[in-house]
């Protein structure tokens, strides 16, 4: 949904809100069952709780096909969508009420008839390193060392800045991607800080890789609560959790890697920041062996967000980035 869209939703939701009160009433929430989504869900039943005497939220834990398929990269089995099917099919049946996502793992183009109903206030977006030893930073790593990652995007810009390091695929939660770590079978992993914070594993970050280093994923560090569209009484009740400065950061974000039908089947990421009433949205395009890294930045008004995303856009694929994407999908990326 875009931002005026997403705007006029909101207004909705809190005119209903003032309409009908904070009735008792009982929200089914779905979420995935790992530790992480299950800290992000009950993050949010708790913040709506508090907002609402009297309401009753149940959690619905389910299996994604995402966490099922744990061998081999996400490109070849349908990408970050395998994430939120099942619990989208769950919205559009009625069995739950709201979904709470990663914004990261959140498709461009969402099914018809659900959308984003709040975008909560984004955590620290940065990518971090956990090493099995002391270590600055990637340039503290020794030639050869092997690293774990899941994400083309990191790989890419590791490779570009440290072409001796061997990148493998590492897939899993949180937990049992730290356990191989732990168990030898890399000498470091790159994961999303904000995962690691709001697990209380702060303490197992090693060094945060600056974005200059490491452009975050589109949307990264934010959580999404996704709804029926026409559900204006669950609506109204995650309104006050919306935080419109990271919805504006990460609309813009996800317009760029919607225009280059990115996500995580594609070596791209977007970071947008709003500082002094000032946008800034940066976005890269790289090749997977990290030989080549398009880059462009803009910025400007916070309310020509949705020109900055298409002009960063239109810049990469001047630059060549069409090229790279249509092979790279060609080649099943």
């Amino acid at each position: 949904m875009g931002l005026r869209k997403s705007r006029q939703f909101l207004r909705m939701a809190a005119l209903t809100l003032h309409q009908f009160g904070p009735s008792v009433t009982t929200l089914h929430l779905g979420t995935r069952k790992s530790a992480l989504a299950l800290w992000q869900a009950i993050y949010v039943r708790d913040r709506l709780l508090a907002l609402h005497p009297g309401l009753a939220v149940t959690l619905v834990p389910m299996t994604t096909t995402g966490d099922r398929q744990l061998s081999g990269p996400l490109t070849a089995s349908g990408g970050k969508a395998l994430f939120t099917k099942e619990l989208e099919q769950s919205l559009l049946e009625g069995r739950i009420d709201l979904a709470v996502h990663s914004m990261k793992d959140v498709v461009a183009r969402l099914p018809e008839g659900l959308a984003i109903g709040a975008i909560l206030e984004r955590e620290d977006p940065r990518d971090a390193l956990i090493a099995s030893f002391e270590t600055a930073g990637l340039e503290g790593l020794p030639s050869g060392a092997r690293i774990g990652t899941a994400s083309l995007r990191r790989a890419c810009q590791i490779r570009h800045r440290r072409p001796d390091l061997h990148i493998e695929t590492l897939r899993g939660n949180v937990n049992s991607r730290l356990a191989r770590l732990d168990a030898g079978e890399f000498s470091a992993i790159i994961l999303a800080a904000a995962g690691l914070k709001r697990l209380g594993l702060i303490e197992r970050i090693q060094a945060y890789l600056p974005i200059e280093e490491s452009l975050p994923a589109a949307s990264q560090g934010a959580i999404g609560i996704e709804c029926r569209q026409r559900d204006e009484r669950t609506a109204s009740l995650i309104a006050p959790l919306h935080h419109p400065d990271t919805a504006l950061c990460v609309e813009a974000e996800r317009a760029v890697t919607g225009a280059l039908e990115g996500g995580c089947r594609l070596p791209i990421a977007a970071f947008a920041t709003l500082e002094d009433s000032r946008l800034t949205l940066r976005a890269l395009v790289g090749e997977p062996d990290g030989s080549r890294l398009l880059t462009e930045t803009r910025t400007g008004r916070p309310t020509d967000a949705a020109t900055l995303a298409r002009d960063v856009t239109e810049g990469l694929l001047a630059q060549g980035a069409g090229a790279i994407i249509a092979r790279l999908l060609k080649d099943g990326a």
